[in-house]
């Protein structure tokens, strides 16, 4: 690793979730689908940066110092004096949303700011969430993932689609970076979202012609996931575990996957979903998006019958 730079860069946001509680108050939750996923890998042990913006309030001095916790390269996320960019989320059950932030932090992150030669040393660089949702910011995105596919490194992308923040230029979007992404995670309601009109089963069949030499993950929760790669088919149930919620799964998911491609690359894909499987069902113990630790991860694949993958 060139200058101590992350091997995994995940482009996009880090919010704030406000969540109406059931007694009429407001709690705060730092998350975010980028932010979730990047502190997955930086837990896991892959050293990771979150590239993005957040406000200099005290919104942003959260998002900040628990992506530091968890180990996240503070060299890459940027504060701006600007307002915070926040998810009200009035109901969980069922979830009810929406965002407010026209011209928040994020908008203004700029990637001409970020540490010279860190695309030399990164593998990984990830892109997705509602940031791709958000002019200029996507914009300034797309460009990054030209530039990292130009320099050979690979592409992932998690759409995590949400129908609130869409612009009418988004299927342009996800077009555009679908076609240069080595490996897409996708959910049912993704599909739904992204291809209207079409079932999951043929918005995965539109997906797979786009991105034709992609790994795509398909993530259905409690009903576990499932790997197309060519024609290489990989079924991996959930775990069955206690749930206290379900926020912050997939981009748990979505990071363990990546943490096993980066950690262990001679492994197989069975491998590797076992360990992107545990690493969502730990996540959905703790309320909020919680980002659990190697051995936690480890501990549950071989509670379960599995290998170790700390000793492989």
């Amino acid at each position: 690793m060139t200058n101590n730079f992350p091997r995994y860069v995940v482009f996009g946001e880090a919010l704030t979730d406000m969540l109406r509680q059931d007694d009429g108050r407001w709690l705060a939750v730092p998350g975010g689908a980028s932010w979730n996923a990047a502190r997955v890998g930086a837990k896991l042990g892959v050293p990771t940066a979150l590239a993005g913006a957040v406000s200099t309030d005290l919104f942003g001095d959260q998002l900040e110092s628990e992506g530091a916790a968890a180990g996240l390269d503070g060299r890459f996320l940027q504060r701006i004096d600007a307002a915070p960019l926040l998810a009200i989320v009035p109901s969980q059950h069922p979830p009810q949303y929406f965002f407010i932030g026209n011209d928040s932090a994020d908008l203004h992150f700029n990637p001409g700011l970020l540490p010279a030669g860190w695309r030399e040393a990164v593998d990984v660089v990830q892109f997705g969430g509602i940031s791709m949702m958000r002019k200029p910011l996507s914009l300034k995105l797309l460009a990054e993932a030209g530039a990292a596919k130009s320099a050979g490194k690979k592409i992932a992308f998690d759409p995590n689609y949400r129908s609130m923040a869409v612009t009418p230029d988004y299927p342009e979007t996800f077009r555009a970076i679908a076609s240069l992404a080595s490996y897409i995670k996708v959910s049912d309601d993704d599909l739904i979202g992204i291809f209207p009109g079409l079932s999951p089963a043929d918005g995965l069949a539109t997906l797979r012609a786009l991105a034709p030499t992609a790994q795509i993950l398909l993530t259905r929760g409690a009903m576990g996931m499932t790997l197309f790669n060519g024609s290489e088919v990989v079924e991996q149930a959930a775990f069955t575990i206690f749930v206290a919620d379900t926020v912050g799964c997939g981009d748990a998911a979505m990071g363990g996957w990546m943490v096993s491609l980066l950690l262990r690359p001679t492994a197989n894909n069975i491998a590797h979903l076992q360990l992107s499987a545990a690493t969502a069902a730990l996540a959905a113990t703790q309320a909020g998006p919680y980002p659990p630790s190697a051995d936690e991860v480890d501990a549950l694949l071989t509670q379960r019958g599995y290998k170790s993958w700390l000793a492989q």
